[in-house]
């Protein structure tokens, strides 16, 4: 099976107008969790934090099921253990996910400036289609550009999209997106985070640079 890849943005950023939309008390730790397990491990050591994370995570929303920005983060982590998991155990993980965003947005799409759309839109691209997944693209690109209405100015509704027109192979608009993103005003209290995503906009822009280099740019629609 495809394997799951999802770098499952602190979502946190995925707003990046935090400063908006103030994140809640009970919804902190797990961001703040997420960005630990997510930029500061890799290998048996990220596994074993997304596993306490995800026990976390279950309790914080046993304690808070209607709260948007708990259900959101609960599918960020979710998610991205999915992306680090991979195999059949990866695809009940993100459909657990998907509920959550679903759940989001169906109490308050805003919220947390529409980054359960980021989240859900990278699942539908990223999971298998029928019959093993929900994946769907053409679902996908809707849920992101939802994100980007949104939230325009932010660097993981803009990251996210670019990353849908990279797999596309449409290399010149996704570079112009993840220019964007790079742009984006830092948030004064994610200094973790901000140096992660910028990190990872750099690997996407290299692709970019390395496929069209090879191939040039290709505007196809898969």
């Amino acid at each position: 099976m495809k394997k799951i890849v999802v770098m499952l943005y602190g979502l946190a950023f995925g707003m990046l107008s935090f400063s908006a939309q103030a994140i809640s008390p009970e919804a902190l730790p797990l961001q703040s969790g997420w960005e630990k397990a997510n930029y500061e491990f890799t290998g048996k050591q990220q596994i074993e934090a997304f596993e306490k994370l995800i026990s976390k995570a279950d309790e914080t929303k046993k304690h808070s099921p209607e709260q948007p920005d708990v259900l959101i983060w609960h599918g960020i982590i979710y998610a991205s253990y999915a992306g680090i998991k991979g195999g059949l155990s990866a695809l009940s993980l993100a459909k657990t996910a998907k509920a959550d965003l679903e759940k989001a947005i169906e109490i308050d799409d805003q919220a947390l400036n529409g980054s359960a759309y980021t989240t859900l839109g990278t699942l539908y691209y990223k999971v298998p289609g029928w019959p093993l997944g929900f994946g769907d693209k053409a679902t996908a690109e809707k849920l992101l550009k939802n994100a980007l209405r949104l939230n325009p100015q932010g660097i993981d509704s803009n990251y996210f999209y670019a990353l849908f027109l990279l797999d596309k192979k449409q290399y010149k608009q996704a570079e112009s997106y993840l220019l964007f993103a790079k742009t984006a005003t830092p948030r004064a209290d994610r200094p973790l985070a901000n140096k992660g995503r910028l990190m990872e906009i750099d690997k996407a822009l290299a692709e970019v640079n390395k496929q069209t280099s090879h191939h040039g740019d290709a505007n196809t629609v898969n």
